[in-house]
């Protein structure tokens, strides 16, 4: 079980690749390339809609990545998010979904702020023994109680403030005894309420936009064995822009995902541009790691997105070399990075292969030498996050750059200099 807890927070957004080359020879720089997006006309589409956004036109953009801890933690994901929606007046789209993982006793990202009273309990579909309804998250909190106060401040500490406001609340959770109800603190907010049961949520249109918001999950009935399941909630308004929506559940791996009852109804919401696959590490993590079996769970999970959209891009990411249990360096990375590329011929997907931009095999030593990552040589430190996020961000706009035929480096400079 992989459980990360190191500090979150990045107070600057500060392109580093231009500066640190030197300090790092160890990394593979010019393997840091998005391959076979080329055989891919989803990426074309794709491109030509971020070029339309970088231009100051306005599109509809949504971007999806799954992932484990290095997702829960939401840095060098948020990165990207930051870096994509800063890059021009009209890219700024909603915040979308987001878990509320301090309400289940685990980190929280830094970005979004949330504070609650009463006694829930977390459940993760990555822990064998918890047994609960699941949804898109991945992460369930139960609540048994009479009352509790929920306060959800989309900006937290985010570097841009008021980065994010609202005037939709969608909350999706498993109530539907009804032995529990929602009330806003401010009920004259509230202008309209929608139920969804089939995709569990209910949504509250408001008649403002906010950028926190307040609500109580209040007992209705006297009933020994209510409680209320927390999925997750959406913070959402109606800007064009792009939209950027991280998954990830400490310790997930396709299996877990696989538990989640009510993921597919969940995702099937939504119509990505983009997929982002980040799903790996925990999988080759242990011994009895099965390539067979993993090659068919991330099939499935491809043709389930492309039943929901055909025509959305995917990106397979291959995991970072790492440790098995601090002591030695994991073989079975290289096995499971073979298979996503038998998984991206076969589907006709990119590929980001961290795990040569790395350095291949035991680079994590030299990683953690340089202390880019923690002495779990699975995680990694702020830092080390910082330089993940502006390789994927230089490799996707390269690959923009070049599917468009535009002049090398004009739209990273763009992005990079905002």
């Amino acid at each position: 079980m992989l459980i990360f807890t190191l500090p979150i927070t990045i107070s600057a957004q500060t392109y580093v690749l231009d500066t640190i080359q030197k300090e790092y020879p160890f990394i593979n720089w010019k393997a840091n390339v998005i391959k076979m997006a080329e055989d891919s006309p989803a990426f074309k589409q794709l491109f030509c809609k971020l070029d339309t956004i970088a231009k100051g036109g306005e599109e509809d953009l949504h971007i999806f990545h799954i992932g484990g801890s290095h997702i829960q933690a939401d840095i060098y994901s948020n990165r990207l998010r930051s870096y994509l929606q800063m890059m021009s007046p009209t890219a700024k789209g909603q915040r979308g979904f987001i878990y509320p993982f301090k309400m289940a006793k685990t980190n929280n990202p830094g970005n979004y702020r949330v504070k609650y009273d009463g006694d829930w309990s977390g459940y993760r579909c990555s822990v064998r023994k918890d047994s609960v309804a699941w949804g898109l998250s991945g992460i369930t909190a139960v609540f048994k109680d009479s009352i509790s106060h929920i306060k959800i401040s989309a900006n937290g500490n985010n570097y841009h403030k008021k980065m994010y406001d609202f005037n939709k609340v969608r909350i999706f959770y498993d109530n539907w005894s009804k032995d529990y109800e929602i009330v806003f603190k401010e009920d004259s907010l509230v202008t309209a309420i929608k139920e969804n049961e089939k995709a569990h949520f209910i949504e509250f249109t408001l008649n403002k936009t906010v950028d926190e918001i307040e609500f109580c999950i209040r007992k209705t009935k006297d009933c020994e064995n209510a409680e209320f399941l927390m999925m997750g909630i959406e913070l959402m308004n109606d800007n064009k822009g792009i939209e950027y929506t991280s998954i990830g559940v400490n310790g997930g791996s396709f299996s877990y995902y696989e538990r989640c009852k009510f993921f597919n109804e969940q995702l099937a919401l939504y119509t990505p541009d983009l997929f982002i696959v980040s799903i790996g590490t925990n999988d080759a993590y242990h011994p009895d790691f099965n390539p067979v079996s993993y090659k068919e769970h991330y099939t499935n999970l491809i043709k389930t997105i492309q039943k929901i959209n055909p025509d959305c891009a995917m990106l397979l990411t291959v995991p970072n070399d790492s440790y098995y249990k601090k002591q030695f360096p994991n073989p079975r990375t290289r096995i499971a990075r073979k298979v996503i590329y038998e998984v991206a011929k076969e589907q006709k997907m990119a590929v980001w292969d961290f795990y040569e931009i790395m350095g291949g095999f035991n680079s994590s030593k030299d990683w953690y030498q340089h202390k880019l990552m923690p002495k779990d040589r699975i995680h990694f430190t702020v830092t080390g996050y910082r330089i993940k996020a502006d390789l994927l961000l230089q490799a996707l706009v390269h690959s923009w750059e070049n599917t468009l035929q535009l002049t090398s480096n004009s739209i990273l400079n763009q992005i990079i200099n905002e």
